[in-house]
Parts: C-alpha cells; sequence; structure tokens
C-alpha cells in the first residue's frame, strides 16, 4: 500500500521497523507543539506499537518520515467500539480503532492527516472492520479533521484517565462504505 500526492512529495505506506525511532522523534515534537499525546508515555515506541496493533502507517514528505497512524483491535479504554455498536447494533468486535495519529507541525498543511486517516479507514475495512476512534475534545484541529472527512459524531462522554483526571471525549466512527 503506498499513496502518493503532488508528484511524489507526499507519500502514505505501511510502517517498517525502522521507522520507529523516527516516528518517535516527531511525536515528541508534536507533544512539545500540541499536547499530543496529552500524557506523553513512559515508552513511546511501545505506545505506538500496542499489543491490539491491526497495522500502522507513516506518511513522508520528500524522503522524511512526517506523520503516522495506527489501527488496532478495541480495548477496555476505548470508549467508541461500545457507543458505535449500541447505535448500529452490531457487536463492537466488528470495529477497528484508529488512532496515534500525528503529523510533525513543520508539515502541516500538505493534507497528511487525511492521507493517514484515508489509510487507516481503508486498512479497517480491508479486515471488515467499522473504523472508529476516540479524541480528547481540546483537539480541535483533529476534530475538525474528522469532521471535514465525514467521520459521524456518536457521542461525547467523560472518561476519567486517571485518579485526578477527568477528560471530555467525543467518540467518532466513519461514515459507511
Amino acid at each position: 500500500m503506498k499513496r502518493v500526492r503532488t508528484g511524489g512529495i507526499t507519500c502514505v505506506r505501511h510502517r517498517a521497523d525502522g521507522d520507529l525511532a523516527e516516528c518517535v522523534r516527531v511525536l515528541a515534537r508534536v507533544h512539545e507543539h500540541s499536547g499530543y499525546p496529552v500524557n506523553w508515555p513512559d515508552r513511546p515506541g511501545e505506545w505506538l506499537t500496542p499489543a491490539a496493533l491491526l497495522g500502522a502507517w507513516v506518511a513522508e514528505l520528500e524522503g522524511r518520515v512526517v506523520g503516522h497512524v495506527a489501527l488496532c483491535r478495541g480495548g477496555a479504554s476505548d470508549l467508541a467500539p461500545g457507543v458505535w455498536s449500541a447505535r448500529t447494533g452490531a457487536d463492537a468486535r466488528a470495529t477497528a480503532v484508529v488512532g496515534r495519529l500525528f503529523v510533525d507541525p513543520s508539515a502541516r498543511g500538505h493534507g497528511i492527516g487525511a492521507l493517514l486517516m484515508e489509510a487507516a479507514a481503508e486498512g479497517g475495512q480491508d479486515r471488515s472492520l467499522h473504523p472508529v476512534l476516540d479524541v480528547v475534545a481540546t483537539d480541535t484541529a483533529a476534530r475538525a479533521l474528522y469532521e471535514r472527512l465525514g467521520w459521524q459524531l456518536l457521542t461525547t462522554v467523560r472518561q476519567r484517565w486517571g485518579p485526578e483526571q477527568l477528560v471530555t471525549v467525543h467518540c467518532y466512527a466513519a461514515a459507511a462504505p
């Protein structure tokens, strides 16, 4: 799977093992710039490669990794699969959770986020799984991207992330294919 836009300047491809260190460096720049992820992981490489991983993609701009997205089986902390299941009557196991989406601040404005979302959604659909996701309410740029791409807001809930951390989370589902 390889997608190219603007004459080969931007491409999205499956993440290779050798990409992980650069993905962690890009994630650190994103965290410093935008506060994503909200809580910096102790082991960012492992955070980018959870046990439930179905697939991961990177975006390159002029030959350097500038973005990432992952597709995972839903876990206990993922709200969107259950919300989608309750709304559609389908089994929550028929979903795939899109996450770990980020784009280097220096590479924004090239449509990279949309290309990564397209790759992850297609990866879910190729597995006959409906793509869903959770996003913190404060991430307005991500929410705007999802809505621009036609993702449907399922609900907004408060979720406890720790003894003293309560966050507002929006649950989205990809539009039906």
